[in-house]
């Protein structure tokens, strides 16, 4: 019997292979990106992380070819962008939209004529541009201020314009520059429930910048987490949560995982003593369900006092951190018995 050779996996969408992005600094130069590899599947919303300066936002521009790299390759569905010039260039780029963090409207056209900006700088036949228009006003749910202009919008309708105007030209690929920053928490939501529709809807292969893990739990698949111009961290959202292995990837968590400590319990601990211990336990998966605390009660006859946590969904997946206080002696044997049942442990100290 003859055995059929394995399916090949498909090519990213979006590649970074070595790539390194140097700017002209003070009579030298500074690296903005250093030897980064990266890959984005074909499909998903994928998010890229890190501070201000880490080098997201020149990251995101070399896919469209708003900026070169100084050296490696950056591959946009199989063609290469940094070698991509003239008509090349403009063909690949009408296969990658943009959204920007302040929308960039033009304020002396409405809605519509904002919309139709790229179609007619496409050279789309003018009998189309009108149908496309109401197609995508419709998509992004400002059928009733299509005849507005921005100044009579608010800042979740402009967001909402920008990415109307970036399905125009019917791209594969949806680049989205902190495109919720600049936004309210409840217009967030909205907007970030938008882009995750046309993803599902369009089968658009999405790349988001941002500096809040937020964002990335509520809509990401995959993330990457970049430091100095390097990736220090990349995988599937979920996994990056539930397991992270990079201090600055614990920093971006911790405000949205229930890591972070309230002050009041951060202040009483110390490193070493012979007071309570304080211990927190993650829970993924179908473990965030399960009565822990009550069959460490019930099994090991430990009582254990909920200092503070939280349980988050993360990719359709049920996640959160619990920290609590019992007593020392009891540690090992409570750490033992979590572990048994797969769930993560850490030892944060002592009540001093």
């Amino acid at each position: 019997m003859t055995q059929s050779a394995p399916i090949p996996a498909a090519p990213p969408a979006i590649a970074f292979r070595g790539v390194v992005k140097v700017w002209p600094h003070a009579g030298g130069s500074v690296a903005a990106l250093d030897d980064v590899d990266l890959q984005v599947p074909h499909g998903g919303i994928t998010g890229v992380i890190g501070r201000s300066g880490a080098g997201k936002s020149t990251l995101l521009r070399l896919v469209n070819g708003l900026e070169r790299a100084s050296s490696g390759r950056v591959e946009v569905l199989g063609r290469d962008v940094t070698a991509a010039r003239g008509r090349d260039l403009r063909d690949l780029r009408r296969d990658v939209g943009m959204i920007f963090q302040h929308f960039n409207l033009l304020a002396n056209r409405t809605v519509r004529g904002n919309v139709a900006l790229p179609l007619e700088v496409a050279g789309t036949p003018r009998g189309r541009i009108g149908a496309r228009v109401n197609e995508l006003i419709d998509l992004v749910g400002l059928g009733p201020l299509a005849d507005r202009y921005p100044a009579q919008l608010s800042g979740g309708q402009k967001q909402r314009v920008g990415i109307a105007r970036a399905l125009a030209t019917e791209p594969k690929v949806l680049l989205s520059d902190e495109a919720t920053s600049a936004l309210d928490p409840e217009t967030t939501t909205s907007v970030l429930a938008l882009l995750r529709n046309i993803n599902r809807e369009l089968g658009l292969t999405i790349l988001l910048i941002t500096h809040e893990m937020a964002v990335v739990r509520d809509i990401c698949q995959h993330v990457a987490v970049i430091e100095a111009g390097k990736i220090v961290e990349t995988g599937a959202t979920y996994d990056i949560f539930a397991a992270p292995r990079h201090e600055v990837t614990r920093s971006f968590l911790s405000g949205v995982t229930g890591a972070a400590l309230p002050g009041f319990i951060a202040r009483r601990i110390v490193a070493q003593g012979a007071g309570p211990a304080i211990l927190r336990i993650t829970f993924a998966g179908d473990s965030a369900a399960e009565p822990v605390l009550s069959r460490i009660g019930s099994q090991l006859g430990v009582d254990a006092s909920i200092l503070s946590g939280t349980i988050e969904e993360i990719d359709g997946r049920p996640f959160g951190n619990l920290t609590v206080e019992l007593p020392a002696a009891d540690l090992g044997r409570v750490r033992d018995f979590l572990h048994a049942q797969d769930l993560r442990t850490e030892v944060l100290g002592h009540v001093g």
